[in-house]
């Protein structure tokens, strides 16, 4: 069984790499639409439509014009998660996106950071780098 570190991995936006990329969370879920019917004695459900949703936590990086730059509210991206590194196979998750909130926060004795947020659009795909 592989495991991995969270170090090897990366998170690009398109193409371009997010700099300075601390920690990301993917989440996907699934509807369900109950089935039952008179004469059962437990309900039922029958799967329905999925979606995904996530967010990442960054140092804040203003010469990241591609990465960081490009995740403003309400852009629409292409979102690539690489767990294990981008390097030829490698497995990734890759979907549509809309940056759904930016936030960013500092104090006296830390790092400036910054939190993204994100909504898929259609489906997540898990794939293999080429």
């Amino acid at each position: 069984m592989a495991t991995h570190k969270g170090s090897e991995g990366t998170v690009k936006i398109g193409a371009n790499a997010i700099a300075e990329i601390r920690t990301w969370t993917i989440n996907e879920t699934a509807d369900t639409l109950e089935d039952t019917t008179m004469g059962d004695s437990a309900r039922t459900y029958k799967p329905s439509l999925t979606s995904w949703d996530g967010s990442m936590d960054v140092y804040w990086d203003e010469t990241d014009s591609n990465g960081q730059g490009a995740a403003t509210i309400g852009a629409e991206i292409t979102l690539n998660v690489y767990p294990e590194g981008a390097t030829s196979g490698d497995s990734y998750y890759t979907g549509s996106a809309i940056v759904t909130g930016v936030s960013r926060t500092a104090s006296f004795d830390g790092m400036v950071e910054a939190s993204l947020t994100f909504q898929g659009t259609g489906a997540l795909s898990a794939t293999t780098v080429a």
